[in-house]
């Protein structure tokens, strides 16, 4: 088993008492030596299954989006999905195949590579 293997994604949900705003978020991810970018997409739009060959550490600014990772099951043998609102982080190891479909008032993102 690779590294990449072992490495399991996850989603980390915001801890704070107030909803951060972009360059809050912006700035976290600074911190952790990061290069965030933003994208945006329009309600319900739909990412097909594709993979990275690099890691992936995401914020959601605002709106909301699924990650669907077909190829993993939770203990009761179902898709893995991974829901992200406004704060929440995601960490999505290179090689994972996962679709992306957005909530019904659109999505704004950071995402940044990352090198584990």
């Amino acid at each position: 088993m690779t590294d990449n293997q072992k490495l399991k994604p996850y989603v980390t949900r915001w801890q704070g008492t107030e909803l951060p705003d972009e360059h809050t978020l912006q700035q976290q991810m600074l911190s952790e030596h990061l290069s965030p970018y933003a994208w945006s997409n329009g309600p319900r739009d739909q990412y097909a299954v594709h993979q990275h060959t690099y890691h992936k550490i995401l914020y959601c600014v605002r709106g909301s989006i699924r990650f669907t990772l077909p190829d993993i099951r939770d203990e009761l043998g179902e898709v893995v999905n991974l829901d992200l609102e406004r704060g929440d982080r995601m960490f999505l190891p290179s090689g994972v195949r996962h679709s992306a479909s957005v909530g019904p008032l659109g999505v704004t993102c950071l995402e940044a590579p990352h090198e584990a």
